[in-house]
C-alpha cells in the first residue's frame, strides 16, 4: 500500500496536483544519428545517366547517408534519443512520452515508439508513432508541447527518423538522388514562464494523392517534382507568415529559419518570396539529402555545429509532407538555463 500511495502521489505531482494553469515547454537538447555509409553523387549519377552537376543544380545534394541491410530505423532513433537525453542530463526513466515521427519503421507492427521506449528503459513512458511524413517532427513538437503545457507530462522525447532509401526506386530520377536516411531527437521539458514554444500552426489536405505517394502494391516513393515544388513554396510561405503573426512577431524578428530540407530550389524560392536574408535560412541539404521527418532536427544540429544557432534565438520551424501535411512554429531556442 505505501508503494501504491507513493505512485499516486507522483502521478498527482506530474498532473499539477490540481493546478490547472498552463505552463511553458522548451527544447532542452538535441541528438542526431546517421547511417554509417555516405554515398556521393557519382554512383547515383552514373546509374541515372546524368552527371554530378545535374544533381547539384536540380536538388542541391552532394552526398547522403544510406542505411545498410543490418541497420535498423529503431537503432538510429535510439542513438539520437540517447544523445539528446545525455545532453539534457535527463534519465530515460523520467521520460513521460515518446513521439516518433516516421513512416519507414522497421516493421508494420510494432511501431517504432514502443521499441525505442523499451530499449531506452523508459519504463513509465507512453509511445506513439506519428504518420505525418516530413511533418512528423514538427507535429511531435506541437503535441509534446501541449502535453507539457497542460501538465499531463513533464518530459517528452520527440524523434524524427527515416530509413526511406529502402523505399526508393534507384532508377527514378525524381527521387533516387534526393533521398537520405537519418534521425534526430529533442528532449522537451517544462519551463516557467511559458512562451518558448509559440502557437503551432498545423494544416492538412488530400491534394498530394497523385503528387507524393507510396502505394501498398508497389511500396516505392513516387513524387511529381514540379507539382511538389509549386505546392511546397506556396504552403511553406503561407504557413510561415501565419506562425510568425500568431507568435506576435515579424519576419525581421526571426533569427533563424529552419525549413524541411526538401530540395534546395524549394528552400531558396520560399526565401525569395518572403524576402529573407540567405544567412538566416538554414541550407544543409547538400550533406544529408531529403531525410523526411529527420530533416528539421538534422538541420538544427547542423546550425548549432556551425555557429548559426544560439540560446535565445527565435527560430521558425516549418515543413511540408505528403498528404499534404504542413505547418510551422516559432521556437525560442534553449530552455532558459543558459
Amino acid at each position: 500500500m505505501p508503494e501504491a500511495a507513493a505512485t499516486a502521489d507522483a502521478a498527482a505531482t506530474r498532473a499539477g496536483a490540481g493546478d490547472r494553469t498552463t505552463r511553458g515547454a522548451a527544447i532542452a537538447s538535441l541528438g542526431v544519428a546517421l547511417p554509417r555509409r555516405s554515398v556521393p553523387n557519382a554512383p547515383i549519377a552514373e546509374r541515372l545517366g546524368v552527371d554530378d552537376h545535374w544533381i547539384v543544380k536540380r536538388i542541391g545534394v552532394r552526398e547522403r547517408r544510406m542505411v545498410e541491410p543490418d541497420e535498423r530505423l529503431t537503432d538510429l532513433a535510439l542513438t539520437a534519443s540517447r544523445h539528446a537525453l545525455q545532453r539534457a542530463a535527463v534519465p530515460a526513466s523520467e521520460v513521460d512520452l515518446i513521439l516518433v515521427g516516421t513512416f519507414t519503421q522497421d516493421e508494420i507492427l510494432p511501431n517504432a515508439a514502443p521499441l525505442v521506449a523499451g530499449e531506452l528503459g523508459a519504463t513509465r513512458a507512453g509511445g506513439v508513432d506519428l504518420g505525418a511524413a516530413c511533418m512528423g517532427f514538427i507535429s511531435g513538437l506541437a503535441f509534446g508541447a501541449a502535453q507539457i503545457e497542460a501538465r499531463r507530462a513533464d518530459v517528452v522525447l520527440v524523434v524524427g527518423a527515416e530509413a526511406l532509401t529502402r523505399w526508393v526506386d534507384p532508377d527514378d530520377r525524381r527521387t533516387a538522388a534526393l533521398i537520405g536516411d537519418g534521425a534526430g531527437a529533442a528532449v522537451m521539458t517544462a519551463v516557467d514562464p511559458p512562451g518558448r514554444i509559440g502557437p503551432c500552426v498545423l494544416r492538412a489536405d488530400d491534394s498530394s494523392r497523385e503528387i507524393v505517394y507510396m502505394t501498398r502494391d508497389e511500396m516505392l516513393l513516387r513524387m511529381e517534382g514540379q507539382a511538389t515544388f509549386v505546392a511546397a513554396v506556396e504552403k511553406l510561405s503561407e504557413v510561415t507568415l501565419q506562425a510568425v503573426t500568431e507568435a506576435g512577431l515579424t519576419l525581421d524578428e526571426i533569427d533563424v529559419f529552419a525549413y524541411h530540407q526538401a530540395n534546395v530550389r524549394i528552400t531558396r524560392a520560399v526565401g525569395r518570396r518572403l524576402g529573407l536574408d540567405g544567412d538566416r535560412v538554414i541550407d544543409c541539404i547538400e550533406r544529408f539529402g531529403n531525410t523526411s521527418a529527420a530533416s528539421i532536427p538534422l538541420a538544427l544540429e547542423w546550425a548549432l555545429r556551425h555557429g548559426r544557432l544560439h540560446d535565445g534565438d527565435k527560430v521558425l520551424l516549418s515543413a511540408i509532407g505528403a498528404g499534404f501535411t504542413w505547418g510551422a512554429v516559432v521556437v525560442e531556442w534553449g530552455n532558459g538555463d543558459g
